[in-house]
């Protein structure tokens, strides 16, 4: 709206004719002007699509529960305390810790009962740059190519596992709607998830089998293979537990099972938790590779 301009002799007289006016009135206070309280306006988030015809909008509905992968990376990096515990009680206990930019990864393990070293006493240090692993015990580089090797694996696998539900839309990511299943009781839609062998230069590349709730997006329970360890076929089953964090949904633990012996039902494999979570520490990876002990 455009104001009303009046030159001085003009808005004088108005004035003196306002007052005129109302001297002539009664003398009583005027009742309060009313005015009408316009309720905000409610800031309309864009609707999420979720097509099962359209598989590719199911991934974008994961992230998007989760937090967005924008969101996680405006973070910077993390640190948690991560347990990996067998049923006999064997265990593997690290501090993680990840830089969203470049993916680098370190950890340092004080009990390492299972994947990582247990011929070696100590603590044991991992750290990977983006393209290389280095391991270190007692302050001293691990030549042996074994022990190098699951360092290599690790790093890689940890980082993943943590940015999974951000990340099912990477380049070469595959994936087809299954229908619906019922697991526990609960109806989920079932996503086929797998990798381009022409992007991975891999001959045979992980398959996850997601269940996701249709009403809140999150991957609730997925099976999935390991052909790292000859596992071809999405058989083990992982089922999930989340932790809103920062604006970001953290996966805080994994129940793993494996199928039963017997054919029927699943069998505990392994239980992971991650605590203790902190994001945006200020890690660079020149810092990461100088933590060797």
């Amino acid at each position: 709206m455009k104001l009303l301009k009046l030159n001085t002799p003009l808005l004088a007289l108005l004035l003196i004719t306002l007052s005129l006016t109302y001297s002539c009135k009664d003398k009583t206070t005027p009742a309060p002007i009313e005015k009408e309280v316009m309720p905000k306006a409610e800031v309309q988030k864009p609707a999420v699509v979720y097509d099962t015809s359209a598989p590719k909008t199911i991934i974008n509905a994961i992230a998007t529960a989760n937090g967005g992968f924008e969101n996680l990376k405006a973070l910077k990096d993390v640190s948690f305390n991560y347990s990996y515990v067998h049923p006999d009680g064997k265990k593997d206990i690290s501090t993680e810790r990840y830089i969203f930019s470049n993916e680098a990864s370190w950890a340092k393990y004080t009990d390492h009962e299972i994947n990582v070293a247990p011929q070696l006493k100590g603590d044991v240090i991992q750290f990977y740059d983006g393209e290389k692993a280095f391991v270190y015990n007692n302050n001293k580089a691990v030549e042996d190519p074994a022990i190098v090797g699951v360092g290599q694996f690790l790093r890689q696998a940890n980082y993943m596992w943590f940015t999974m539900m951000f990340k099912l839309g990477d380049p070469g990511t595959v994936y087809t709607y299954e229908g619906q299943e019922v697991l526990d009781g609960n109806t989920y839609d079932k996503l086929l998830v797998t990798y381009d062998p022409e992007i991975t230069k891999k001959q045979a590349n992980d398959i996850y089998v997601l269940y996701v709730n249709p009403e809140t997006h999150l991957v609730e329970q997925f099976k999935f293979s390991i052909p790292a360890f000859k596992i071809m076929e999405p058989i083990l089953l992982a089922k999930l537990t989340y932790k809103e964090i920062n604006g970001v949904h953290v996966i805080t633990r994994r129940q793993m099972f494996s199928p039963a012996k017997d054919g029927n039902g699943y069998t505990p494999m392994v239980d992971q938790n991650t605590t203790n979570v902190t994001f945006n520490n200020g890690y660079t990876k020149a810092q990461l590779a100088q933590m060797k002990s």
